[in-house]
């Protein structure tokens, strides 16, 4: 009770002093105001609605024009919302997330505008115990994932990105640091390849055939890649392209075929070209026997020397040399990609084969033994229906 009158003494004597005036007619003790800022008139137009409606949301997955320009604008409108960027990481953040929706994560210029969000000079280290225990860690990890995302998709950094980082985060700064050895590496193997390919890849799946195939049949420089038109077969169910490669060694192999032996077509296989899927078919045959057994040059167990005049035993058995189309599962015959990768479409390809110099496959069984199920399964309903499908 004593402290509450002690508090209203205290009050009194505080509004007291302010309401005494000095000689000169002011208050004596300056008297503290509440200031409120006047309510702005609304701003109903559609052009500061479609603003206000980015600045509140802040979501890149509201739009529904995706584009690249419509990316920058969203860092635009951040950039000038706020003159402290408050939020500017996870406003990052959500933008690495969506790049690939917006088709912009490859583009190096945005790259730059969302390093420009950072705000400039303020996370510099200003000793070494701040640079060696990560100045303003949250924004450091930022910049190096954002790094980091530019380096999975391929995208090489610029001279200009070094003095962005430089003038945010300073030399000794561990995202200049992750710039430095992304310079150092990503050149080594931008060209390191032995095949390579259109940058950017073009989205025809035409040509993404000829690409794969091509690539494939490298392994033998007399290899040649044809086109064929399934409309070319009479009886042809399906109007599609054929991309078909084989070498003249293939075509050997396949004239000395036995024609008992049957011949596979097995598929499909996929290979990679960047980040784009194309799946393709071989022609395969069973593997030809080899004569004598491969001695194991790492062998130290079956050394022979020669001692007393004695020199070691030399083989004499004679074999042909092994082409790189035989391999230890199977002999490589040809290889396509077709439009649909269809059985109807690898069925013309074989018909193309054999009118394109190799008769022998119309002599020799072909059996289709394709990964992917038919869209049709006939399944016996009864005893019967299994007896009579087993006796066709």
């Amino acid at each position: 009770m004593m402290f509450v009158t002690k508090q209203l003494h205290f009050l009194l004597r505080y509004f007291k002093n302010t309401n005494v005036t000095n000689e000169f007619g002011t208050c004596a003790t300056p008297v503290r105001k509440l200031h409120l800022s006047l309510l702005r008139p609304c701003d109903n137009t559609d052009e500061t609605k479609k603003k206000r409606e980015i600045t509140v949301t802040g979501d890149f997955t509201g739009l529904k024009d995706k584009t690249k320009d419509s990316y920058l604008d969203m860092i635009k409108i951040f950039i000038n919302r706020d003159v402290h960027r408050r939020g500017h990481v996870e406003f990052i953040y959500s933008a690495l997330k969506n790049m690939e929706a917006y088709g912009v994560h490859k583009d190096i210029e945005v790259y730059k505008a969302l390093i420009d969000v950072l705000p400039k000079g303020k996370f510099i280290p200003q000793n070494i115990f701040q640079s060696e225990f990560m100045h303003y860690p949250k924004q450091q990890q930022c910049a190096v994932d954002l790094l980091e995302q530019m380096e999975d998709n391929g995208v090489m950094p610029d001279p200009e990105i070094e003095q962005m980082l430089l003038n945010i985060f300073g030399r000794r700064g561990h995202p200049l640091r992750k710039y430095w050895r992304m310079m150092y590496w990503m050149p080594k193997f931008k060209h390191l390849s032995p095949w390579p390919i259109p940058n950017p890849l073009p989205n025809d799946a035409y040509e993404l055939a000829r690409i794969a195939v091509a690539r494939i049949c490298s392994v033998d420089l007399q290899s040649k890649v044809t086109i064929y038109q399934t409309a070319d077969i009479s009886d042809a169910i399906e109007a599609t392209w054929i991309v078909s490669g084989q070498s003249l060694v293939q075509q050997n192999l396949l004239q000395h075929h036995k024609q008992d032996e049957p011949i596979y077509v097995e598929g499909s296989f996929k290979i990679w070209l960047r980040d784009k899927l194309v799946n393709y078919f071989i022609l395969r045959a069973n593997p030809n026997p080899r004569l004598g057994e491969e001695a194991d040059p790492d062998d130290v167990s079956r050394i022979k020397l020669s001692i007393f005049n004695c020199s070691p035993v030399k083989s004499t058995s004679l074999a042909n040399l092994i082409s790189v189309h035989e391999q230890e599962d199977g002999v490589i015959l040809a290889v396509c990609a077709t439009g649909t990768s269809s059985k109807n479409s690898l069925l013309s390809w074989i018909r193309h084969l054999e009118k394109d110099g190799n008769p022998v496959l119309a002599k020799v069984p072909i059996v289709f033994t394709l990964k992917t199920a038919g869209k049709e399964v006939a399944v016996p309903e009864s005893s019967n229906d299994h007896d009579s499908i087993e006796g066709k």
